[in-house]
């Protein structure tokens, strides 16, 4: 048998086949991978999001309103830590597998009797822990600066969740598709960030003339960003329910694609 064989026999085997102990292995691989360089993973974009809740909030403190009652450091607050949250996962998914495939260790990965499912199933989750990590960590610094209420947790812990599983799935996604770290560099650059930084994280959607309002509307980080902020101040741009109902289905088509990848052994298997 040869080692494509055995590839094709260990990773897109039947969904019962292989234990989820190797899976919970890959899952503590992959946490070590991030917090053994945690001062860059963890400690590097929580100080950036710091500087940005610094200068942001001493220049338009006393100049910017957007809910009525809500001081502006204390609306930029929850955007900041979504939008760290959610670069964070999608890092953190994406470079890992770029990387294996650059270095070539994706094989041995491939060889094992993991499935598909539970291949995908261990990034996802390192890349959720990831991005809940960095959220809180922000929360945890942020709340010196600012006296934050949180009306609904629920709805925060929900929006958290939901966006790093979305953007850890998509980074998923990027990985298997970039061939090397410039391409991953491009997708990061060109694609997640303008769309975080389009998506209300510095301000309400309101605030924008009427044809910008609706292109916003078609930005998923929108939806992830106003539901989460829902949760601090039970206020929003749209319906919390609506953003939830967004947010679900495009997790769901994401992971659907990201599975189908993983089966099809889409530029995994040489």
């Amino acid at each position: 048998m040869n080692l494509n064989k055995q590839i094709d026999g260990a990773f897109t085997g039947r969904m019962d086949i292989g234990s989820w102990r190797g899976a919970y292995t890959l899952f503590k691989k992959e946490i070590l991978r991030f917090w053994r360089v945690a001062f860059q993973t963890i400690a590097s974009p929580v100080l950036t999001a710091l500087l940005y809740l610094l200068i942001f909030s001493h220049v338009l403190e006393s100049h910017v309103q957007v809910y009525k009652g809500v001081p502006y450091t204390a609306f930029l607050i929850p955007g900041l830590i979504m939008m760290s949250l959610l670069q964070n996962a999608f890092a953190n998914s994406s470079s890992s597998l770029v990387q294996s495939k650059v270095m070539g260790s994706i094989i041995f990965i491939l060889l094992t009797p993991l499935t598909y499912l539970q291949f995908f199933c261990a990034f996802l989750a390192a890349a959720i822990v990831r991005g809940l990590m960095v959220g809180l960590a922000i929360y945890l610094m942020a709340i010196w600066f600012v006296d934050l209420p949180i009306v609904y947790p629920l709805w925060i812990v929900v929006f958290a969740l939901l966006g790093s599983a979305l953007l850890g799935t998509f980074g998923i996604i990027a990985g298997i598709w970039a061939d090397k770290f410039d391409q991953m560099a491009a997708f990061q650059n060109f694609v997640i960030m303008p769309l975080t930084f389009l998506s209300g994280v510095f301000y309400s959607i309101h605030s924008l003339p009427p044809v910008w309002q609706t292109i916003s509307k078609f930005n998923p980080f929108f939806y992830m960003i106003d539901g989460f902020r829902y949760g601090f101040f039970g206020k929003g741009d749209i319906s919390p329910w609506i953003s939830l109902s967004v947010v679900a289905a495009f997790l769901y088509g994401l992971a659907w694609l990201a599975l189908k990848m993983l089966k099809s052994g889409y530029k995994l298997r040489g």
